[in-house]
């Protein structure tokens, strides 16, 4: 999201997201994607809890994921007693315990706890009744793993995965023992081998044979994306202030992701109609960062404008969740591009 003002301020919540009674699916998005970046992230996360708890929300099912980004907001921002607060608001506005969307909620409730100090125990009680879950959902190894690294526990994560792997696969470290799913929506054993090779790493442990297998998948994961008919490197979002920096640091990437950002914008939307027309569904884009890009450059040994480099970096960002922004939205809706603009008078017309 990148909003210029006069004397380069900070934009304001209404300039991103403007006055109305009832938050939507895509305001929501919108204030996950740019609340850090406005002039009061804290008035964000307060007036997200607010619309949950007044029921001003377009969805009221989006009551607990509403709440649960305002306590993120918060824990990032080091306010523990209010992420607290919301996070028990949200567990208690998910329909039940067993929602898959709770265990996020609860994850972040565990980090937060870290990080308040003295409540390492309970922290660890909330990771380890959600361990189970590494076996059923591909989010939770992402989630898991990160509130480990925030308690100073990576090598509980390492183990933790490394015995899920374990139990998904036996003996079986070849890729015919892993159900990939579709390029878009890989199986829970992708995740706990990206997430197992990303703990491993940063513990500077050896390079193993399921390490080995988690770098073969990723390859095999382009290669099939390619085949789809619109490779995801090609569907790599880089927002405004991200963009230039790419440009600045790798010129010749103006040839693959466009001269300009308008330019850029423009081939993802059409390349995103294209496959539309060609029968696909559930699309989107994939926010990139240019640090991310070079540190993964970095740990190959390659270049960050080498197609496999930048393909194999692709593959590793549609691993995150988090990192998806769904398309298309809503005509009158925010446009998916963060301009804080309608997307039939943003990136709508650009597919023309």
């Amino acid at each position: 999201m990148t909003i210029i003002r006069p004397g380069g301020s900070p934009p304001t919540y209404r300039e991103i997201v403007p006055t109305r009674d009832v938050l939507t699916k895509a305001d929501l998005a919108e204030l996950r994607r740019s609340a850090l970046g406005t002039a009061d992230p804290l008035g964000v996360a307060a007036d997200v809890a607010e619309a949950a708890e007044q029921g001003r929300l377009a969805d009221p099912d989006d009551a607990g994921d509403a709440l649960t980004l305002a306590a993120e907001i918060a824990e990032i921002r080091a306010r523990p007693e209010a992420a607290l607060r919301y996070t028990e608001q949200a567990l208690a506005a998910y329909p039940s315990a067993d929602d898959p969307r709770a265990g996020f909620a609860r994850a972040l409730r565990a980090r937060v706890l870290f990080r308040a100090g003295g409540r390492d125990d309970e922290a660890m009680a909330e990771l380890t009744a959600l361990r189970p879950l590494l076996l059923t959902q591909p989010d939770a190894p992402a989630y898991l793993s990160a509130a480990l690294d925030a308690g100073g526990r990576s090598a509980i994560a390492e183990t933790w995965l490394s015995e899920a792997v374990d139990s998904v696969l036996g003996d079986r470290a070849t890729e015919s023992a892993v159900d990939l799913g579709p390029p878009d929506a890989p199986g829970v054993a992708f995740f706990l081998l990206q997430q197992r090779h990303r703990v491993r790493r940063n513990l500077n442990l050896p390079h193993d044979r399921q390490d080995d297998l988690a770098d073969r998948l990723e390859t095999q994961l382009v290669r099939r994306a390619g085949e789809r008919g619109g490779a995801q490197s090609d569907l790599l979002f880089w927002p405004r202030e991200e963009f230039d920096r790419l440009l600045a640091e790798h010129p010749a990437l103006a040839e693959v992701y466009g001269a300009d950002w308008d330019a850029h914008r423009a081939l993802l939307e059409k390349e995103l109609v294209r496959q539309t027309a060609a029968g696909q569904s559930g699309l989107g884009v994939y926010r990139a960062t240019v640090a991310g890009l070079n540190a993964f450059a970095g740990r190959r040994d390659g270049d960050p404008t080498d197609a496999g480099i930048r393909a194999a970096y692709a593959a590793e960002v549609l691993a995150r969740p988090s990192a998806r922004i769904p398309w298309p939205p809503e005509r009158n809706d925010v446009c998916w591009c963060g301009s804080g603009l309608k997307y039939k008078k943003d990136c709508l017309p650009r597919s023309r």
